[in-house]
């Protein structure tokens, strides 16, 4: 597996298929890698995908049982993903490109959106994660009890105190909606888009219709997409009849 470096930072990617750029962004948090893609993703968007888009997948950063690494910088927790995943099509020479993005996905997608909205095309949102007004702390208790701890038993120069403040700065700072951006960008977003909603802790279905609503150029999926297990074939058909309708000539 290929390996982009960047000063102290090494973010391992991967490659499938050929033509317009697919940044695929898994789901799991702060543990989003490769792997879930084909271990837990409720479709493999590399295999449905792969014969009609240059698919690139990555580990981010410090993503336990990874092979991405780099500092924590506790003061720029969002943006600091963002320039990996902005610094990886720059290395591959990608400057437009699709994204789809699973669970944590959506914020990093609203980041994207934010950083480089001439660059992303048509994203689409799969489970997207948000914030739930009765469990603001959600986020913050569930990577320091998982990612964090694991993370610091395996990287001496990263203590407890550095994870909590990277947390806390990355979701108690702007505990609400979709933690990277407000409802008023969302509002005057201009960039395609489609959602496929859940309803579990992590990714609320009031958060992600919510966006729907404000987007003026939003679809959203039937729901639920991915129950029963017929349904998801149905939403991987619309995924790919939105992509290909965005998709540049």
């Amino acid at each position: 597996m290929p390996i982009y470096e960047k000063g102290e930072v090494r973010i391992h990617y991967q490659e499938a298929g050929s033509g317009f750029p697919l940044l695929i962004i898994s789901g799991g948090g702060l543990n989003s890698k490769i792997s879930y893609l084909a271990d837990k993703a409720s479709f493999n968007p590399i295999d449905e995908f792969k014969s009609e888009y240059r698919c690139i997948a990555m580990d981010q950063r410090n993503a336990n049982g990874s092979e991405s690494s780099g500092p924590l910088e506790v003061d720029r927790p969002w943006d600091m993903y963002a320039d990996d995943q902005l610094g990886l099509m720059d290395h591959l020479g990608i400057k437009n490109f699709m994204v789809m993005g699973f669970c944590i996905g959506g914020p990093f997608i609203w980041n994207l959106l934010k950083r480089a909205p001439n660059r992303i095309v048509a994203p689409v949102l799969v489970n997207p994660s948000g914030s739930r007004p009765e469990k603001r702390d959600l986020f913050y208790e569930n990577n320091t009890k998982g990612w964090g701890a694991e993370l610091t038993k395996r990287r001496p120069d990263i203590t407890k105190e550095l994870v909590d403040k990277f947390l806390t700065t990355m979701y108690r700072s702007n505990p609400d909606f979709v933690f990277t951006v407000t409802r008023d960008f969302v509002r005057s977003c201009q960039t395609p888009m489609l959602i496929l909603p859940d309803d579990t802790p992590p990714h609320p279905y009031a958060v992600a219709m919510e966006t729907v609503m404000l987007a003026p150029k939003s679809e959203v999926s039937l729901y639920p997409w991915c129950e029963p297990k017929e349904r998801i074939a149905v939403a991987v058909r619309q995924v790919r009849t939105f992509m290909k309708a965005h998709r540049p000539a």
